[in-house]
């Protein structure tokens, strides 16, 4: 980054304390920004976050992380260790997965004995097809990281250019493909094709109408999956913790009403700060959730049309029935078939259910009740209605009579209040209509169009998986960086020395916030 700052340490405001937040406040603190974030909940994290169970707090939101060296950077940057303040684990199996015939398949950090799985499992053929698909998909993520997640700006020139230096990729991109249809053409096998397909639903969207070079995402995962010692929450509190050391302050039950321009800055409920970052869903500046002023500062295409949400289950239990892993897929028995219900806004009964059994990371199977989510996919919410019994039982329904047609049960069954509901991630994260991971990732041009960290208003940026790159807990921290560099830079242009900043980082109240609202049922 550059190295003048202003006379003064420049003061910025973080609005939310998600993922994206906390790794833009800690990049901004470690140079020596007066940062002060805002949370209108009650703890960091955002939708990396938990409940409570029976048997200790359990994961409600992402439960696996990828691309660990993007955090090992972030840490770095700090002038600290990632291995110091969390302890991260490599998962030997990525995941099981099962369908409702029987066939069970495990893929595994060593990518031999993945494709010795696939061949034991599929035969030969399908193993050499997997083979050529990950060699694909590690094609494309290698050609695409630099352009396309860790440039600030992507553009469709930069995208060319790196195609043009290596011509093989237009194949490898199927660029007028959905990822289905170059599955189908990949895998002689329906069944891997649709457990690669269910990668696309990794970003919110449908393997039917996702570009196939979403396929790239499980190169992502294929280079390894670590768990986080006592949940993934804990990243969220290690990166608080840091921020604070740094100098940054967080001010928690914060509900941001108001941010206006003032004075070559911005004031936030009253309170003046020379820059502004949003760790929110973009719509809600569309939709003057933070005043009239912001309204423009990002363009429609960038927020619509929106991503799909999920039925999120978290709860304790004894499962019976199934040998489990870490990680497990439960596959629907027609081939996305509730992509289509799923955009009518319908909720389909014949699902693919995604299940984490947080005690049996490693390997280990657990005596007793153990900690279990489930996630399954389900249409955002249009309204602002809260969540209905309806909605409750559509939900409770299609995941666990679905779990049980597999021979899956748990004891004692979860109760309503283990359920987070579209409406009910709507009301969490507001103007995000519950879909989860922001814009959709529909069409060849989805990546362009997502809104970049500067906006169109002098001072005001963003951040989170609503902002590109996307979605996921790397990419959000990618964003982070983007967002960081960008104010730095921003500032630096008109600054002639640099002064570091003496704030303590305590958590502080403040008399301009007032208590979020009490969270939906579940949430």
């Amino acid at each position: 980054m550059p190295s003048r700052m202003p006379d003064r340490p420049a003061s910025v405001a973080v609005i939310g304390a998600g993922i994206g937040g906390l790794a833009a406040a800690l990049r901004l603190a470690a140079q020596g920004l007066d940062v002060t974030v805002f949370e209108r909940h009650a703890t960091p994290g955002g939708k990396m976050r938990t409940v409570p169970s029976s048997a200790g707090p359990v994961d409600a939101g992402p439960t696996v992380l990828t691309m660990k060296s993007v955090f090992e950077a972030l840490f770095a940057e700090a002038g600290a260790r990632l291995d110091d303040h969390v302890t991260l684990v490599r998962e030997p199996c990525l995941a099981r997965h099962f369908w409702r015939d029987g066939t069970q398949l495990d893929l595994m950090a060593d990518p031999e004995a993945s494709r010795k799985n696939v061949a034991d499992v599929f035969g030969a053929r399908a193993a050499q097809e997997f083979s050529t698909f990950s060699a694909r998909a590690a094609k494309l993520f290698d050609a695409f990281e630099a352009p396309m997640m860790h440039a600030a700006a992507p553009t469709q020139l930069g995208l060319t250019q790196a195609v043009l230096r290596h011509p093989s990729l237009i194949a490898a991109m199927a660029p007028h493909q959905t990822l289905s249809q170059m599955l189908a053409k990949q895998f002689s096998e329906p069944k891997l094709a649709q457990l690669f397909g269910r990668y696309a639903t990794y970003v919110g969207g449908s393997p039917d109408a996702s570009p196939a070079i979403l396929s790239l995402i499980w190169h992502a995962e294929a280079q390894g999956v670590w768990h986080v010692e006592g949940g993934m929450h804990r990243l969220a509190v290690a990166i608080e913790a840091l921020a604070q050391a740094r100098g940054a302050s967080f001010v928690y039950g914060a509900n941001v009403a108001e941010i206006t321009p003032a004075g070559g800055g911005f004031s936030v409920d009253g309170e003046r700060f020379d820059t502004v970052l949003f760790n929110g869903d973009p719509r809600a500046l569309k939709e003057g959730y933070l005043g009239e002023a912001l309204r423009h500062a990002v363009p429609d295409h960038a927020t619509e049309p929106r991503s799909l949400s999920a039925c999120v289950h978290s709860f304790a239990a004894e499962a019976k029935g199934r040998d489990l892993a870490a990680h497990n897929v439960f596959f629907s028995d027609a081939v996305n078939a509730e992509f289509p219900l799923l955009a009518r806004g319908q909720m389909p009964q014949d699902a693919t259910i995604y299940l984490c059994a947080q005690d049996r990371f490693g390997g280990v199977t657990p005596q007793g009740p153990e900690r279990f989510e489930t996630i399954m996919n389900a249409p955002p919410s249009f309204d602002d209605t809260p969540e209905t019994l309806k909605d409750i039982a559509q939900c409770q329904t299609a995941t666990f009579q679905r779990l049980t047609q597999f021979g899956l049960s748990f004891m004692p069954e979860p109760a309503p209040d283990s359920l987070t509901t579209p409406q009910g991630f709507a009301a969490m994260f507001p103007a995000s209509n519950g879909a989860l991971y922001g814009r959709s990732p529909h069409g060849i041009m989805a990546a362009f169009k997502r809104p970049t960290a500067r906006t169109a208003m002098k001072g005001l940026y963003l951040v989170g998986g609503g902002a590109h790159p996307g979605a996921g807990v790397p990419m959000a921290t990618i964003s982070a960086k983007h967002a960081a560099e960008a104010i730095w830079t921003d500032l630096s242009s008109t600054s002639t020395s640099r002064q570091a900043a003496t704030r303590g980082g305590m958590s502080t109240g403040s008399a301009m916030t007032e208590p979020a609202p009490s969270r939906s049922l579940g949430s």
